[in-house]
């Protein structure tokens, strides 16, 4: 743990009274949410970063979409400059300007499906106009954001992870403690294969709402190169090793998906979580990754979405963007779209 963390560990007691108390102001008075005429789904976790709520997201986005279910992202646009009260987020859009998470998604989900804004109460608003109109909302990153009333609410934990040492910030991951955790309507585990299940089964009956519980996988499914036209599917043979990087809330995760998918790095370099990468830091990891002897680099895909022009003019090298996929979300989903049949009209 980091010296700072400890110089401020006597604000976690303090901090932690300020959540209880907001907390209990919105459960005393639920009328403060605000509500919207169509379902709102929310993704969100106790913990800062990591957890795979984005992916999730994503996931969740196209598989309602292809169930007959057109749907919208809002987010808050977290990285974003912000200078806006609402706005919504293209193919075309900045990373810079408007988050690297919600241009990831607008990327993948095409134009008129995802809005960021500061008070999630006003993108929602401006998602119900978009063209065609959403049947439901998707709210990523939004389980402490109570301002907008959510139909469902998913728990996102890292099933490897989990809670991290059980402490609130700063002294330690936690957002709000964890018999939070009764609000949500259900439990995602993401990277199930590796989860401590009766550990975690053991928590959700002690902390959480009695909710199902889901087990998920992440899988890095493809390589897609940034500086040339090829795509590589996975597991492959002959690959070589690469000079991995990402920014991300917890890189050792990305790291370790890498060799669970078959490839190989014989170097490595974390920035902090939203990092923009700049032409001259990707110049020095080309380097590290030359005196390595690696066969090229590989990065996330919301790494990828903050480089440009310049950054891939510079690279010597193959740089490859590392596509993750979500399996064994089917039971996720069955459930989610019974639950969205109860909220319609009719039933």
């Amino acid at each position: 743990m980091s010296l700072l963390r400890w110089l401020a560990a006597p604000l976690s007691p303090l901090y932690g009274v300020v959540v209880r108390a907001r907390n209990r102001a919105f459960d005393a008075h639920p009328e403060r949410a605000a509500k919207v005429e169509v379902p709102v789904i929310s993704i969100g976790n106790l913990s800062t970063g990591g957890t795979g709520k984005t992916p999730l997201t994503l996931w969740l986005a196209e598989a309602l979409q292809a169930s007959g279910w057109p749907n919208a992202v809002v987010s808050r646009g977290y990285g974003g400059k912000r200078a806006f009260d609402v706005m919504n987020v293209g193919p075309e859009s900045i990373a810079t300007e408007v988050g690297d998470e919600p241009l990831l998604m607008a990327r993948r989900l095409g134009p008129g499906r995802v809005v960021v804004a500061r008070k999630r109460a006003v993108g929602a608003l401006r998602a119900l106009d978009l063209n065609p109109p959403p049947k439901a909302l998707l709210l990523d990153d939004a389980f402490q954001h109570r301002a907008l009333h959510r139909d469902l609410d998913l728990l996102v934990l890292d099933g490897v992870r989990r809670w991290g040492n059980g402490r609130l910030l700063p002294l330690g991951d936690l957002r709000e403690p964890q018999d939070c955790a009764k609000r949500a309507h259900a439990l995602v585990v993401t990277r199930g294969n590796r989860a401590p299940k009766d550990e975690i089964e053991a928590w959700w009956k002690l902390h959480g709402s009695g909710g199902p519980i889901f087990y998920v996988d992440f899988a890095i499914g493809a390589l897609r190169c940034f500086n040339a036209p090829e795509r590589l599917d996975l597991p492959a043979s002959g690959l070589g090793h690469f000079y991995a990087f990402c920014g991300l809330g917890h890189p050792e995760s990305f790291f370790a998906d890498l060799v669970v998918a078959g490839v190989s790095w014989s170097g490595t370099k974390a920035f902090r979580d939203h990092h923009a990468i700049s032409p001259r830091e990707l110049w020095l990891i080309q380097s590290e990754a030359v005196k390595a002897e690696a066969s090229g680099l590989v990065c996330t895909e919301k790494d990828a979405v903050k480089l440009g022009d310049e950054h891939r003019a510079m690279l010597q090298i193959p740089l490859w963007i590392a596509e993750q996929k979500v399996r064994g979300a089917e039971s996720l989903l069955t459930w989610i779209l019974e639950r969205l049949k109860e909220l319609s009209p009719g039933g």
